[in-house]
């Protein structure tokens, strides 16, 4: 029986909760991999701050060091978050000849490929399951059960906090302030939400999911991003009066002029599967040419689905370690496929704006979209007070730069007092054409 040596770099909510799966795993271990897995090593900042945590303190250090560079270690799992000292932790562990599985986001969506590289010269796997949708299992059927499929599109909920705060403004009409604050009193915001709020966090899982998806290296900064702050109980009251809920969606396409790669809050229609996801729930949906629509649905992040990620992750290396056939699966991206401009992706659009209430103001706002090749879908006009009414348009299939050009003309008329609200509508694939 071999017993493989593992380390663990961080101990915090996801350290922790890896640390207990894989004690509890310990007594069926053997019969589920053939192999023992044993945590020789632990990196943290203050190893006498977590020490009564642990079942044996003097697996404990305050260097990373100690750990990538222990013999008898074999898969270091580094969960510290952030860029450094992880990105370097994670290639000194790869150039020893250790396989990796790590968490970080943030660092797969900047500096996959090297790490990725790194983990084939060395014939090691490195693995990171988690840094996308927490428990929900996707990257692994994306580069196993789905191979065999031309993936066109992948979209869905990947950000707890903020699915979180939409559905408190939709279901019990608060402000987003109100909710952002509930969020955080509960647990599931951060103290400083800003990766959360303004979609840096989900833009990172989409320029993972995009990579994975058309074997073509997108990063983070491809992604276009736009954040919940300006959303009001007043747009979501309006969407559902259209069959509509908000959500903010990641959004990545392909099509014979590139990849589309986008997070926003978009009104999606009610009867679509993940117009439901609610809370903190995470989904994603994508659609294959042989296999057709499938969702993941789950717990997006939290200690215990996160580490269900992670613990899956290691018990494929451990396989692979009993089997000598580790470095299987590494590095998938082999084209080099363009990034959409966002101006030249096409969607609907769902736009607010405060006119003047008199005659004629509607025919000079119908006039600006149709001037700029925008046709409307969708109109609502209610008054709202002290002269003025409100005008509620969802547009037909347009290009963003079009719908930029008839925006900016409402705001030259006289009669505008304000644009409000601007937002997308998703559709599927193939009803943007």
């Amino acid at each position: 029986m071999k017993k493989i040596g593992v380390g663990l770099l961080g101990l915090g909510t996801v350290g922790m909760g890896t640390y207990q799966v894989l004690k509890s795993q310990q007594p069926e271990m053997l019969q589920k991999l053939g192999v023992e897995l044993e945590i020789r090593k632990i990196a943290v900042k203050d190893p006498e701050e977590v020490a009564s945590q642990v079942d044996d303190p003097r697996l404990l250090t305050a260097d990373w060091r100690e750990v990538v560079q222990d013999d008898s270690v074999e898969i270091v799992i580094e969960l510290m978050g952030g860029m450094e000292p992880a990105k370097t932790s994670i290639l000194a562990a790869l150039n020893a000849g250790k396989h990796v599985v790590t968490a970080n986001k943030d660092l797969v969506a900047v500096s996959g490929r090297e790490l990725l590289d790194a983990a084939a010269e060395n014939h090691c796997d490195f693995l990171f399951e988690a840094a996308v949708a927490g428990g929900i299992p996707i990257i692994r059927p994306m580069k196993q059960c789905l191979l065999g499929n031309q993936i066109t599109e992948m979209m869905g909920i990947v950000n707890g906090t903020t699915n979180f705060i939409l559905t408190k403004m939709e279901q019990d009409g608060m402000e987003f302030q109100e909710a952002l604050a509930l969020a955080t009193e509960l647990g599931y915001a951060e103290a400083d939400p800003t990766a959360d709020i303004e979609g840096l966090d989900a833009g990172r899982k989409v320029a993972i999911m995009a990579s994975i998806a058309f074997h073509s290296r997108v990063v983070f900064d491809d992604v276009y991003i736009e954040g919940i702050t300006k959303i009001t109980a007043k747009d979501i009251q309006y969407a559902r009066e259209m069959g509509c809920t908000i959500k903010l969606l990641g959004v990545t396409r392909y099509d014979e002029e590139g990849i589309e790669a986008y997070v926003c809050p978009m009104l999606i229609s009610g009867e679509h599967p993940l117009a439901s996801v609610n809370d903190s729930y995470n989904a994603v949906f994508l659609h294959g040419d042989a296999v057709e629509n499938v969702m993941f649905y789950g717990r997006g992040a939290g200690s215990l689905p996160t580490a269900s990620a992670v613990v899956g992750d290691v018990f494929d290396i451990a396989r692979n370690i009993r089997h000598n056939c580790c470095g299987r699966i590494s590095c998938s991206c082999y084209k080099e496929l363009p990034i959409k401009a966002m101006e030249n992706t096409q969607n609907s659009f769902f736009v607010r704006m405060l006119v003047e209430d008199k005659c004629g103001v509607f025919t000079a706002a119908a006039g600006a979209f149709a001037d700029n090749q925008v046709s409307l879908a969708q109109i609502i006009q209610r008054p709202a007070g002290k002269g003025f009414a409100e005008l509620v348009v969802i547009t037909d299939a347009v290009k963003e730069g079009d719908l930029k050009k008839a925006i900016e003309t409402l705001k030259a008329q006289a009669t505008t007092r304000e644009i409000s609200t601007v937002l997308r509508v998703y559709q599927k694939k193939g009803e943007t054409e």
